[in-house]
């Protein structure tokens, strides 16, 4: 009997033997470089061998239903102990299934499918031939590694799977990019730098030239770095000393050094990603950078080579530098479905930049640290934490794994990169700063909820008619970007800009104002909104004050304890901005914090199981979630729409390309406002999760949408 795994349109049939013995050569290829490339081709070879049943090729051939073709493979290999292999098979179509107990009968555990009655499969061996079985004693003993292990087998094998299909039913016209080389890369940056210190030693003003020396030296420190061996590594410089640049030099030439493969850029919010990824494409070539997040996936409607190429890399990050959010990455380490986890083998041998670390959410910082240790010590990852206020991140590693700073003289630097000054204020109404604002043509103030950014708007606008600002996620993110531009170039020309944002503008957005004022917060948002401040070094530090002071509310609940520990550094340091007081802040946000760092029980499920189950990858893969504020998002009709993308959405069409083009015209509110937008026909609820704005007098150009029916809920950015 001609055995089939897939038949094409034009009938052309791809053999079975062919399809096991394609996939088995891609995820050996893909687990070489973890050493686990034998294993990864028993699993390739085994993984549809229910498709050797007659019920399958009758199946396939048109008659009868599809019956279940994974467990059997994984029924062979659990046989032959093959664990990890087991899970792979049994989850390449449906997702990493749980462990379960050994008392399971029939059932989506993995116990329970090793009970199950399988469609004999008599032809297999007589077509495939499987090689011995060598357990993997790198992770035995700890059950986190062992489930990381398995989840790279996995993504190996889901990724060659998909891959090899492809190749066939695309007869073998499949184009995925023809990338540049690492070497051609580093020649474009360091020419670009090279020139960049050229220009502006000739055009800056004498009193800017100390910094560009400066961030030479960074850079510079950062080439030389990445000659040390792979591991986990620290960047702490000072917000506006170059690390973007510098850190992607320390990748570039570490994996020229090492032999590693793959940059991915990891950042905490789609702002900052958008600028990150053009500045590296501006230098490395539109075609070499993959930016991966919920806004920026190619549409699956566009047809152009290009359009297709970028949607094919991002389903596994087949692309030599990738820019990711902490979302994308996180998330997809967790998760349990082919899907989303087709390309986390490309994590292995890869230099990965954490850009803004201090980000990571307190709740889930162990699983996340945990992660970027497993990766470092068993899968050829160097990891990067880079930021200005580099947390006490080092508590949370094990002795033989401590971070080694690039830039050891992050001190000297600091003092050299001092370029405001932090004063408290004490508390200001909404009248006061409105007052304190109208009275400066360029400054900033950050709140902490769009409700009080909303309010102090209003008292500004009515005192001033030009040149004034607001931010929030009550913008959709197409609007705030056009406000954001509009910003900077004002803020370039000299002219009046007065703006009120809230928390987004602040890690990582590149604005330059000489005057700053945050509302109380923690520490490092403090911080971070200090670094929007005299950027670039135009002003000394006594003429950039960065003023923090207390509103008319007390902080939000999340941010309560963070903002007490600020007060507590504030009186113990005279420099509250120091590296040490830095430190000190941290450690003490994690000894308060204890096991709210793992809120979730992540490591706990893996370590000791939950609800019964061993390796509960199903269950981790709903319950971890790095952003979990319940939001419902509300579509705001765009006055210029060539697309016709509101016409779509009211026809009832929803497709994943319309709604991935939709999200930047969305805004997110809290579900008893969407509730009551709803209640008063403002909003054309579509599937209980979204709606479309019907008046669009509730969204106002300047300030976005409205909150005229808030529940007293507010959001932060």
């Amino acid at each position: 009997m001609r055995h089939v795994a897939h038949i094409r349109e034009d009938q052309s049939e791809q053999l079975l033997s062919e399809h096991l013995k394609g996939t088995a050569r891609r995820a050996s290829n893909f687990a070489k470089v973890f050493d686990a490339g034998e294993e990864a081709y028993r699993i390739g070879l085994v993984h549809d061998q229910g498709k050797y049943s007659k019920e399958f090729q009758e199946y396939i051939r048109g008659t009868g239903i599809s019956p279940d073709h994974a467990t059997a493979g994984a029924q062979t290999l659990f046989a032959q102990e093959d664990f990890a292999g087991a899970f792979a098979v049994a989850g390449h179509h449906g997702g990493l299934p749980d462990g379960g107990a050994k008392g399971d009968t029939e059932g989506p555990t993995l116990m329970g499918r090793m009970k199950k009655k399988v469609f004999p499969c008599p032809d297999f061996h007589r077509e495939i031939s499987l090689p011995d079985f060598l357990p993997d004693g790198r992770v035995k003993g700890d059950p986190f590694a062992q489930s990381v292990y398995i989840r790279m087998l996995f993504s190996c094998l889901v990724d060659a799977d998909f891959l090899d299909t492809e190749w066939f039913m695309k007869d073998g016209q499949v184009d995925r990019g023809d990338y540049g080389s690492f070497d051609f890369f580093w020649e474009c940056l360091h020419r670009d730098h090279k020139n960049k210190v050229r220009a502006n030693s000739k055009i800056l003003p004498r009193r800017n030239r100390w910094l560009n020396s400066l961030r030479n030296e960074i850079y510079d420190a950062c080439v030389k770095g990445a000659e040390q061996s792979p591991g986990l590594f620290t960047l702490t410089v000072p917000t506006g000393g170059g690390k973007t640049l510098s850190s992607l030099a320390f990748a570039l030439r570490h994996a020229l050094c090492h032999g590693l493969t793959r940059i991915i850029y990891v950042i905490p919010y789609t702002s900052i990603i958008e600028q990150t990824a053009q500045v590296f494409r501006d230098i490395v070539g539109e075609q070499n950078v993959l930016e991966h997040h919920s806004q920026a996936v190619a549409d699956s409607g566009e047809d152009s080579p290009e359009a297709v190429r970028r949607r094919l890399a991002s389903e596994n990050w087949d692309a030599p530098i990738v820019v990711t959010t902490n979302v994308q990455f996180f998330e997809s380490f967790y998760d349990n479905r082919p899907s989303r986890c087709r390309k986390v083998h490309r994590m292995a041998n890869s230099v990965i930049i954490f850009d803004e670390v201090q980000e990571l959410p307190p709740p889930h910082l162990i699983p996340c640290l945990k992660a970027i240790e497993s990766l470092v010590r068993d899968y050829r990852t160097t990891a990067v934490l880079c930021t200005a206020t580099q947390p006490a991140f080092d508590r949370f590693f094990p002795a033989d794994m401590q971070p080694r700073e690039l830039c050891p003289q992050s001190r000297e630097l600091y003092l050299s990169l001092q370029r405001t000054t932090l004063r408290w204020i004490g508390k200001r109404t909404p009248d006061q700063l409105a007052e304190r604002l109208a009275k400066r043509e360029q400054v900033l103030v950050i709140v902490n909820t769009r409700k009080e950014a909303g309010e102090l708007f209003d008292r500004l606008r009515a005192q001033i008619p030009e040149g004034r600002y607001h931010l929030s996620t009550l913008m959709t993110p197409e609007h705030r970007q056009i406000v954001l531009e509009e910003i900077r170039q004002r803020l370039k020309d000299g002219l009046p800009c007065r703006v009120v944002s809230t928390s987004l503008l602040e890690a990582g957005v590149d604005v330059d104002f000489p005057r700053v004022y945050r509302e109380e917060a923690g520490l490092t948002s403090i911080l971070q909104a200090a670094g929007r401040c005299n950027r670039e070094g135009n002003r000394s530090a006594a003429q950039s004050p960065v003023w923090v002071f207390r509103g008319e509310t007390a902080p939000p609940p999340l941010i309560a304890q963070q903002t007490a520990l600020f007060h507590e550094i504030r009186s113990a340091f005279a420099d509250w901005s120091s590296p040490e007081a830095v430190r000190t802040y941290t450690q003490s946000l994690f000894d308060f914090k204890g096991d709210c760092l793992d809120r979730d029980r992540i490591l706990d499920a893996f370590y000791k199981g939950r609800r019964g189950c061993t390796f509960p990858f199903a269950q981790v893969a709903k319950e971890f979630r790095l952003i979990d504020v319940p939001t419902r998002s509300v579509f705001v009709p765009p006055e210029s729409d060539p697309d016709g993308i509101t016409e779509q959405l009211l026809a009832g069409l929803q497709t994943q390309s319309l709604l991935r083009r939709a999200g930047r015209h969305m805004v997110s509110v809290y579900p008893g406002h969407f509730r009551r937008l709803v209640e008063n026909g403002a909003v054309q609820a579509m599937d209980g999760e979204w709606g479309i704005l019907r008046e669009p007098s509730l969204y106002d150009p300047e300030k976005g949408l409205s909150l005229e029916w808030d529940e007293g809920q507010a959001l932060f950015v």
